[in-house]
């Protein structure tokens, strides 16, 4: 009788792409990819997070393909940058470990009044948004936001929490318009409660939203150009 053979199968590369994938990109990050390209072959990549070289050129690939690397090819290596969706990404596990570590995130800032696209008494005026602003914040906001302009410091800091976890709210149709949904954070504005509203799309780059159940320019005798103190805090 023939003695049995068992073959082992080989070995694959670690089958975990997530994980694999968040290794490549705190790798580039660390590298200092988020603001200069950098020049690394597959196989450095490969070594540095514990894969073949053939496997970190798959990665490469597919993150290059799913917009979150920027990648040009020069002779045997190649320059690569992280884009901003990478940046969120990471950003996103910060958040996720910080807050399982540390708990709910809470920073301070400040910020200029500045008049806004005078679009917030529409939008805060729709039942689809009223019913659930009463229902989830506690309260029926005054229609209509107050703007704050913010430096790269205090956007770095409202980011930390503003990407987090919040309040809900979500988008509707009526009358043949689709509304698009928002999350909400708790805030304080010179001691007073209010809230900032992060909505889903928004014409703003360096400007953030506040509802309140007043009117916080009247309540806080604001003006276009003031300072204000905020306060801002993952529900």
């Amino acid at each position: 009788m023939s003695p049995r053979v068992v073959r082992r199968a080989a070995k694959p590369d670690r089958p975990r792409p997530q994980g694999e994938t968040l290794a490549v990109l705190k790798l580039l990050a660390a590298a200092g990819a988020d603001s200069t390209p950098v020049v690394l072959t597959s196989r450095e990549v490969g070594e540095r997070i514990g894969v073949s070289q053939q496997a970190a050129d798959r990665y490469l690939v597919a993150l290059e393909a799913a917009g979150l690397v920027d990648r040009a090819l020069a002779q045997r290596r190649q320059r690569l940058r992280l884009t901003p969706a990478a940046m969120e990404l990471l950003r996103a596990e910060y958040r996720s470990y910080r807050r399982l570590f540390e708990g709910p995130a809470s920073v301070a800032f400040s910020g200029e009044v500045t008049s806004g696209l005078g679009e917030g008494r529409y939008y805060l005026s729709q039942p689809g948004y009223v019913v659930q602003f009463t229902e989830r914040l506690g309260y029926t906001p005054y229609p209509g936001t107050l703007n704050v302009r913010l430096g790269a410091d205090a956007l770095r800091k409202a980011g930390t929490v503003a990407g987090g976890t919040g309040i809900r709210i979500d988008g509707f149709q009526a009358s043949g318009r689709t509304f698009g949904g928002a999350t909400c954070f708790p805030a304080r504005m010179r001691g007073r409660p209010c809230h900032l509203i992060h909505p889903d799309r928004s014409h703003y780059q360096d400007v953030v939203e506040f509802v309140a159940p007043e009117r916080l320019r009247d309540s806080l005798h604001l003006s276009d150009g003031d300072r204000v103190e905020v306060s801002l805090a993952e529900s």
